[in-house]
C-alpha cells in the first residue's frame, strides 16, 4: 500500500494529532465491524501476518492468546494501522504530529514512515517476548493509583523502594491524578496501601508483564541489540516519543528512545501537552476501543478526541475533524 506516502505528499499543517494505544486496548472482537465494510482493515492483517507467521485476525477475533504480551503487541499494532489506513483512504486530515501510548509509539513510528509494517509487527512481538522473559509470571505488578498528586506517587516508590530494597517505579503517568506503578509485586502492594492511607485509590492491572520500571533493564539491553539491526529512519509526520515527551532530533535518539522507553515511565500527560503546544486541538484515536480518548477528558482543559473503533465512531470523527480543519462548511 502507498497510503503514507500520498499521505505525507498531501501534509498540511493542521490542527490534529493522531494517538495510538497500548496495551489494555485490546478486546476480542475488535474491528470486525469495520472489516465487514472496508477491505482495507483484514488487508492490513493479511500483510502483517505474513510478515510473524501466524494469524493476527483469528487472535483478534477469537481473543485467544490476545492478553499474553508476545501476541498483544503485534494484534494491537496491526489493529492501529489498519484504522491509520483507513483514515487516510477515507479522506481524514493528515495530522500535524503523531504519539502513542506505550507500545501506541511503535504504531505512531509506522504510521510516521520510520518503519515498515512488516518490520513494525516483528519488532513489537520479539519486544513481547523479551520483555516475558525478563520477569518470572508472577513476580511483578502494575497498580494505577488514582486521586494523589505525581509528587506524592513518587515519594511513596522512593519510601517502599529505600526500605525494602525491592523495585517499585513509576510507569505510566497517565493523566492528571493517575499514575500506574509497576515492578516487584510485593513493592506495587506495598505502595498501592500507602496510598489508600492518604486517601488514593489503587486498582490492579491484569498484566503478564510489569512495564516500564527497573525490572525490564535486561529487557532493553537485548532491544537495543534488535533495534541496531532494523531498518529505522526518521518519520515524516513528528512523532512524540514517550520517554521525554518530545520530538526527537535525530536518529539515534529516536532508537534511544525505544529503548529507554521500557525501563522509564511513559509521560503520557506530558506529550499531550507537548502537542497543545503545537498548536493541536483535537485528537483522532487509532485503536480497538476508546482509552487514550477516556485519558483526554481528564486534562485541563479536556482535550476533544475522537475513537474510530466502530464504524459510527469513525463517521463522526471523519465530519467533526473535517468540520473542525475548515474541509466541510
Amino acid at each position: 500500500m502507498n497510503t503514507f506516502n500520498s499521505a505525507a505528499a498531501t501534509a498540511r499543517q493542521t490542527r490534529t494529532a493522531l494517538v495510538f494505544p497500548g496495551q489494555g486496548s485490546q478486546k476480542a472482537g475488535m474491528l470486525a465491524e469495520l472489516a465487514e465494510n472496508y477491505p482495507q482493515i483484514i488487508q492490513t492483517f493479511t500483510e502483517a501476518s505474513d510478515s510473524v507467521g501466524f494469524d493476527l485476525w483469528q487472535i483478534a477475533q477469537s481473543g485467544e492468546t490476545l492478553d499474553q504480551t508476545e501476541f498483544t503487541q503485534p494484534v494491537l499494532l496491526t489493529s492501529s494501522i489498519a484504522l491509520w489506513r483507513l483514515w487516510l483512504d477515507l479522506g481524514g486530515v493528515v495530522p500535524v504530529a503523531l504519539a502513542g501510548h506505550s507500545l501506541g509509539e511503535y504504531s505512531a513510528l509506522v504510521a510516521g514512515g520510520a518503519l515498515s509494517l512488516t518490520d513494525g509487527v516483528r519488532l513489537v512481538h520479539l519486544r513481547g517476548q523479551i520483555m516475558q522473559q525478563s520477569v518470572p509470571q508472577g513476580a511483578g505488578a502494575m497498580v494505577a493509583v488514582l486521586g494523589l498528586s505525581d509528587t506524592q506517587v513518587e515519594a511513596l516508590c522512593l519510601k517502599v523502594s529505600t526500605e525494602t530494597g525491592d523495585i517499585v517505579d513509576p510507569a505510566n503517568y497517565n493523566a492528571p491524578g493517575q499514575v500506574v506503578i509497576a515492578g516487584q509485586a510485593s513493592a506495587v502492594q506495598a505502595v498501592a496501601a500507602l496510598a489508600k492511607k492518604i486517601g488514593g485509590k489503587a486498582i490492579s492491572i491484569p498484566v503478564s508483564v510489569p512495564s516500564h520500571c527497573r525490572l525490564m533493564l535486561p529487557a532493553a539491553e537485548v532491544l537495543a541489540e534488535v533495534l541496531s539491526q532494523t531498518a529505522i529512519q526518521m518519520p515524516s509526520i513528528p512523532v512524540i516519543q514517550n520517554t521525554r515527551a518530545i520530538i526527537e532530533a535525530d536518529l539515534e535518539h529516536v532508537k534511544a528512545s525505544l529503548t529507554q522507553q521500557l525501563y522509564n515511565p511513559v509521560r503520557w500527560t506530558q506529550s499531550e501537552q507537548t502537542l497543545l503546544s503545537l498548536g493541536v486541538q483535537q485528537f483522532v484515536e487509532c485503536g480497538p476501543n476508546n482509552v487514550l480518548t477516556n485519558l483526554a477528558k481528564r486534562m485541563a482543559p479536556p482535550i476533544v478526541s475522537y475513537p474510530i473503533d466502530t464504524r459510527s465512531r469513525l463517521e463522526d470523527a471523519l465530519t467533526h475533524i473535517s468540520v473542525a480543519e475548515g474541509k466541510l462548511a
